[in-house]
């Protein structure tokens, strides 16, 4: 059988569901043509490949290439300054309240050229790169204008000719009151449902939409109109839900039949039943959730015993999760979450592609798959968890390159 690449004598993280566990498979062969995986098994089991080239793993480790599902990667400027009011007792909501918070970044992206937004950005994908990154979502959500929100997502579009990764973009102009509508969150509602969705969907510029449904964000009846003009313009959607409270958003999530329910932590059994019948993933940040030293723990427990399918995502953003090492989110799951190994791995592989509408092409080692792959220096995959600020990134393939 002809194909481009081979890798052999490889040790296999395949994330396959029919495998248990991780899917390992010990010495065995990846063969790749077209940017898909022919073929990701036992070597015994391998037909006879003629590859144009052919690569010795000597014995390491391949994953599927790690998928970030939950990004604000597109935005400008900073807010250390927040950082160091929370570190002086002030809360995310009293920043925010003040005119901080989303607000802060709001005025500093409308006031950044689209240009100067991939320029920032850069650095900040190179950084998950590095790591094994292969998918990225990437919000909008810091323009709150249809020409910003435009912007900011043909910025992330733009990443991808800059680098070789997948970016999947969201629009997420119902992530905080801008201030031409001041008092009037339902008139925006409008705006966002009549106007902006439209467009952006017309222009081809997402492939989702998302809402923050909060007591600092929007009601579960705002939330529901942006959801159904979403779905009506033929965009898969999915929710900032039960961060600060529990505003009953992930029901929503799930009857609106949302892609993931992200965050979480206020979580309640009807919320997580309805996820499970749903088959809404359940996105947890623990990037978010150690940056605002939080308290209150996302119901891991209760998700396991539904079934809710679990990823795991950086929520890479200026205020509240500067975060750009997927490797420290894998740590962070399991030291603040108490998640398995199994459970980070699959959680920024297999289950980051189904929160993102994508198992069928992205997230496990097997044939018809991407051939996205990272190639790690370790002898057992619990290293990528257990370690804190080393990289044992051999070699990353995107799309059998």
């Amino acid at each position: 059988m002809r194909c481009e690449r081979v890798w052999r004598n490889a040790r296999l993280a395949t994330l396959a569901a029919s495998r248990p566990e991780i899917g390992t498979i010990e010495n065995g062969i990846i063969a790749a043509n077209g940017g898909n995986i022919l073929f990701a098994g036992a070597a015994q089991d391998a037909p006879t490949f003629q590859a144009a080239e052919r690569i010795d793993c000597e014995g390491r480790w391949i994953t599927p290439g790690l998928i970030d599902c939950h990004t604000h990667l597109i935005y400008a400027g900073t807010r250390a300054a927040e950082f160091e009011q929370r570190l002086n007792g002030a809360s995310y909501e009293e920043i925010a309240r003040a005119g901080g918070g989303i607000s802060a970044t709001v005025r500093q992206t409308r006031a950044a050229t689209r240009q100067a937004l991939v320029a920032e950005a850069l650095p900040r994908l190179d950084a998950m790169i590095a790591e094994g990154m292969t998918t990225v979502e990437v919000k909008s959500g810091y323009g709150l204008r249809l020409k910003d929100e435009i912007k900011q997502l043909t910025a992330a579009r733009d990443l991808e000719g800059r680098r070789a990764i997948k970016i999947c973009t969201t629009f997420l102009g119902a992530h905080a009151l801008p201030p031409e509508f001041e008092g009037d969150p339902d008139g925006y509602i409008g705006e966002i449902c009549g106007v902006m969705i439209p467009r952006i969907a017309k222009a081809d510029l997402a492939d989702a939409v998302d809402v923050f449904c909060e007591t600092i964000g929007f009601s579960r009846a705002q939330a529901s109109r942006v959801l159904a003009a979403a779905r009506k313009a033929g965009l898969a959607v999915k929710m900032h839900a039960e961060q600060l409270s529990n505003s009953d958003g992930a029901a929503l999530a799930a009857e609106s039949g949302a892609v993931s329910a992200d965050h979480l932590e206020y979580l309640e059994e009807r919320g997580a039943a309805a996820m499970a019948a749903a088959g809404t993933v359940a996105v947890l940040l623990p990037g978010a959730f150690y940056f605002l030293r939080e308290t209150k723990l996302p119901p891991v427990d209760l998700l396991r015993s539904l079934g809710v399918k679990i990823a795991i995502a950086s929520d890479c953003n200026p205020g509240t999760s500067p975060l750009t090492s997927p490797l420290l989110v894998m740590n962070m799951a399991a030291t603040l979450f108490r998640l398995t190994v199994e459970e980070c791995l699959a959680g920024m592989t297999r289950e980051a592609a189904r929160a993102l509408g994508r198992a069928s092409e992205l997230g496990t080692l097997e044939a018809g798959k991407r051939c996205d792959l990272a190639i790690w220096n370790v002898n057992s995959v619990s290293e990528l968890v257990y370690n804190m600020g080393l990289n044992p990134l051999h070699a990353r393939v995107w799309r059998g390159l």
